[in-house]
């Protein structure tokens, strides 16, 4: 019998089809589980309603007896996009609620859980590491100020991403170049420094048959006039600045990977890695001020493994 976690986690799973279209709201998940079976699921709608609890709690009807897995608590704030989440889990009155991640969020903090207990009805918080990297851009907004910032890379096997002379396509094969547009598809916005755009005028969307519509903003890392279709920062902490971004992905170049990771401002690192030598090439990352070896020890945790074809990705998460 699948456990507490198990649920979560598969909610967790689920909410990622709610990224990022829900913005500016977070992707929650929800299902709903009776003698052990799903027997309803949701996830937040495109441009954030309705939210999760709504969706599933209409799929499942009658939900006595049932308890209800969300990743995020349920909201306990009036909008008048919509009724509380909190109150429509008290109006279906299942036997339980079990909650991955606490809403930051103050007009909800603490008060959605303490709402459904009132009303009579188990509410417990089971902190879930799936749940809470499944809302990472949202709780960072939060808590940090800022979007989640994942820096992707795409080097040889001695950490080159071009010849010498700048001759940089393709370093990786074809499954991971799809890979990395499904990643570009989870984000809000791409960022590559004005250096790339001026060099290689990537397109930065998504080509992926499908999905192309959900291609991200595009920005640039510049302080040189804009071109059309794009937005600008000067400087990596001006990300401060991006209104309703959650997720942003930092494609490049080496100088701009530099300035985010020396910056502190990378949460998540994807690395793709060709089976290839490159010698005397442009190198991945520039200089990031490291004075001594020791500070760039526990900074990283793996957070995520895959073959890609005859390449490789690893992903890792910041430790804060």
């Amino acid at each position: 019998m699948p456990s507490d976690a198990d649920w979560l986690a598969a909610a967790a799973r689920l909410a990622g089809r709610g990224r990022p279209l829900s913005r500016p709201n977070p992707a929650v998940a929800c299902v709903v589980v009776r003698d052990g079976k799903m027997v309803a699921r949701g996830w937040t709608m495109a441009g954030g309603r309705p939210h999760a609890e709504a969706v599933a709690l209409e799929a499942a009807g009658d939900v006595a007896g049932a308890t209800v897995y969300v990743t995020l608590e349920p909201c306990a704030h009036s909008s008048h996009r919509g009724p509380a989440c909190a109150d429509l889990l008290v109006e279906a009155r299942p036997a339980r609620v079990v909650v991955g991640v606490e809403d930051p969020d103050p007009r909800t903090a603490g008060s959605g859980l303490a709402r459904l207990s009132q009303a009579g009805i188990r509410a417990d918080i089971l902190p879930s590491t799936e749940a809470r990297e499944s809302l990472a851009g949202y709780l960072a907004r939060k808590r940090l100020g800022r979007p989640h910032v994942t820096l992707k890379l795409a080097m040889s096997l001695d950490g080159c991403i071009a010849l010498a002379d700048g001759t940089s396509q393709w370093v990786t094969g074809a499954v991971a170049r799809a890979h990395v547009h499904s990643r570009r598809a989870k984000a809000d916005a791409i960022l590559v420094g004005g250096g790339t755009w001026r060099a290689d005028a990537p397109r930065l969307d998504v080509r992926l048959p499908g999905l192309e519509d959900r291609s991200p903003e595009r920005w640039l890392l510049t302080s040189e006039p804009c071109p059309d279709g794009f937005r600008a920062i000067a400087f990596p902490d001006a990300v401060m600045e991006m209104a309703e971004v959650q997720y942003l992905y930092v494609e490049g170049g080496a100088q701009t990977a530099a300035s985010f990771l020396a910056a502190d401002l990378v949460d998540r690192l994807e690395i793709y890695r060709a089976p290839v030598l490159i010698g005397a090439g442009l190198r991945a990352v520039g200089d990031i001020g490291l004075d001594e070896l020791d500070g760039a020890h526990g900074r990283w945790e793996l957070a995520e493994q895959a073959q890609l074809g005859s390449d490789t990705f690893t992903a890792y998460r910041r430790l804060r």
